[in-house]
């Protein structure tokens, strides 16, 4: 049931494979990070799925075009900072505010903003280490239209408190 159990793959490929040596070391908590922002997921659940299933809605994230374990350490890094991204503005918006309960979405974007501060950081060292050109055109304009995909189901259902429950299911899907 993981549909994006990638980006945990990434999180351990970019803490202890090969990036490593490239000089690239992301903190021994990025784990601890994915694992809390999970847990602020969950926490943030306010009303049953049950109650919502009318509203469910498949939208097709695109497992393989963004198999991480199969791409070299930087290309894994920069796609998992094209999935985080917009996972933070998502939530970074003013139809979130309104809501979420305003601790839980503090807390969510903190570490949001916290693994996307660790990735940009690992990014920038490594690409210029890695002589390679990032091949993440594909993935990246998957990810485009997955979250696009995302951000017109809310809009269509005029940012019900069901479909923020669809989407906030969806997002959990990232980190379980």
């Amino acid at each position: 049931m993981a549909l994006l159990r990638p980006l945990l793959t990434a999180m351990v490929l970019c803490s202890f494979g090969p990036v490593a040596p490239l000089g690239c070391h992301l903190p021994q908590n990025s784990l601890l990070l994915s694992r809390k922002t999970f847990e602020v997921l969950e926490q943030m659940k306010r009303i049953s799925p049950v109650l919502c299933l009318k509203d469910r809605r498949d939208f097709q994230f695109p497992r393989e075009m963004v198999k991480l374990s199969q791409m070299q350490k930087t290309q894994a890094a920069s796609v998992l900072q094209m999935l985080l991204q917009p996972i933070f503005s998502l939530f970074n918006t003013e139809q979130a505010t309104a809501a979420w309960n305003p601790a839980l979405l503090r807390e969510l974007r903190t570490e949001l903003l916290q693994q996307l501060q660790n990735l940009s950081t690992c990014l920038v060292q490594v690409t210029r280490e890695e002589k390679s050109v990032l091949k993440t055109e594909g993935p990246a304009l998957a990810l485009r239209r997955y979250f696009k995909r995302i951000f017109l189901y809310l809009e269509e259902k005029q940012y019900s408190d069901c479909a923020w429950e669809i989407v906030r299911q969806e997002i959990t899907r990232v980190y379980s």
